[in-house]
Parts: C-alpha cells; sequence; structure tokens
C-alpha cells in the first residue's frame, strides 16, 4: 500500500501570450508613432521683429551656412561657383520661374554668399525673394 500523496507537478507558466502581446504593442507605437525630421543644416538665423508671413507650400530654398555653402532645397552644392549654384537652382525649379525664393543665410555668413544667391537666383528669372528670421527673445 501506498501511503505517499502523489507528487505535485510544479505549475509552469506558458508566457508565448505575453510575449505576443508585447510584440503587438510595439508594432503599434512603431506604428502610431511620428517622426520629425529636423534639419541637419546647422545655422543660426538673423533676428528680426517684423510681422509672421505664412509659409508657402511650394518655394525654392536656399540655405547658406556660416561657411558659405549653398544648400538647394536641403541638397548640399558641391562648390561656391555661381555657374554650379544656377544649375541646382535650375534643376530644382525646372520650368516654374514663378516660385518664391526663401534665403535662409546664418548671421554670420559672409555677406558675399548671400549676394551670389540673389545673383544666381535673379538670373534664372526669380524674382520673388524673402530671407528668413527669428524674433528676438525677450530677455
Amino acid at each position: 500500500m501506498n501511503l505517499r500523496p502523489n507528487p505535485r507537478k510544479s505549475p509552469e507558466v506558458d508566457i508565448t501570450p505575453l510575449i505576443d502581446v508585447v510584440f503587438l504593442l510595439l508594432i503599434f507605437f512603431m506604428v502610431s508613432t511620428t517622426f520629425e525630421r529636423e534639419s541637419q543644416i546647422m545655422i543660426e538665423l538673423p533676428e528680426a521683429t517684423g510681422e509672421e508671413i505664412e509659409p508657402e507650400k511650394h518655394k525654392l530654398d536656399i540655405t547658406i551656412n556660416i561657411s558659405g555653402t549653398f544648400f538647394v532645397n536641403q541638397l548640399e552644392v558641391i562648390n561656391t561657383e555661381i555657374d554650379t549654384l544656377k544649375q541646382a537652382i535650375s534643376n530644382a525649379v525646372g520650368d516654374k520661374r514663378d516660385l518664391p525664393v526663401v534665403i535662409n543665410a546664418d548671421a554670420r555668413t559672409p555677406h558675399q554668399s548671400v549676394m551670389t544667391a540673389m545673383d544666381a537666383a535673379s538670373q534664372l528669372g526669380l524674382t520673388k525673394m524673402t530671407f528668413s528670421a527669428h524674433r528676438p527673445v525677450a530677455e
């Protein structure tokens, strides 16, 4: 006669459903997250106290960093020659000569670089030009 009780099996915890739920949550958060693309061009805009205008949807951005390097619609121009800049602008605008041009120049950019950008755009028939600035911080 066996008087010992039946040996109990240790309880098994099945974690497969937990892993499934975690993966579903991970996929949900990855799909629902919005990623904001920050500009990789480091410029410090000059300050101005004028009125803020509504940005144009279709425009040509010419960015000039502190060293005088040109970027046309966030794409770096290979050198600082006016002919190269004109070619980059021409490729960016195609046959649309009525696009507004926004010049984003660092506050410490050489004045000659800004004039070169304006000259290149005007030689291609782009006459609507504006400059970017930011409001001064109140102290």
